[in-house]
């Protein structure tokens, strides 16, 4: 019962703190999840992360559904889920009913502005962490350096360029045993 009280209470703090969506997060679930419950190694949350989001659904939230899961079944995994989405649901049920008033004030306005900034930050800090523990050979960068071209100029769902991106790495890791 107490882990499952923890896992709530670690993914309301993380639904409550943080802004931007998955990647704003991402500092915010190592700390957790890595750091201070153990719950996942580095890699493990990494893993999580990516099935994140490839999964239909908000990364975050998947990511807290594969995190709750591990540790205490269906249970454990619904859990975590409410504890990371109950903050936003009633964050915007309280902005919902107020921000036609103010959105139009310049303190409101110059809040929203900073806040994406905040946002770009973290996730500038979330790509970092995954680019140290994601690329660690030449292989890597060449898979990246494409996925990210291919993100870039093509319209082309990022579930297929992960699923390729995937494919490609099982495939050169059982080339490399095989030589």
């Amino acid at each position: 019962m107490k882990q499952l009280l923890d896992l709530f209470i670690a993914f309301f703090r993380i639904g409550i703190l943080t802004f931007g969506g998955g990647y704003a997060m991402l500092p915010m679930l190592q700390a957790e999840v890595v750091q201070k419950h153990h719950w996942a190694t580095e890699e493990e949350l990494m893993d999580y992360f990516a099935v994140g989001q490839c999964t239909p659904g908000v990364i975050a939230v998947n990511t807290a559904t594969f995190v709750g899961y591990y540790q205490k079944g269906v249970l454990g995994a619904i859990v975590a889920t409410a504890g990371v989405i109950t903050p936003s649901f009633f964050i915007i049920i309280i902005i919902a009913a107020f921000i036609q008033n103010f959105a139009h004030l310049p303190v409101v306005q110059h809040a929203f502005a900073g806040i994406r900034v905040a946002v770009a930050v973290l996730i500038i800090n979330a790509i970092t962490k995954l680019w140290r523990n994601s690329i660690k050979d030449k292989i890597g960068v060449a898979i990246f350096l494409i996925a990210l071209c291919v993100a870039i100029l093509l319209p082309i769902s990022p579930v297929y360029i992960v699923i390729t991106a995937l494919t490609t790495g099982i495939i050169v890791k059982k080339a490399r045993r095989l030589i």
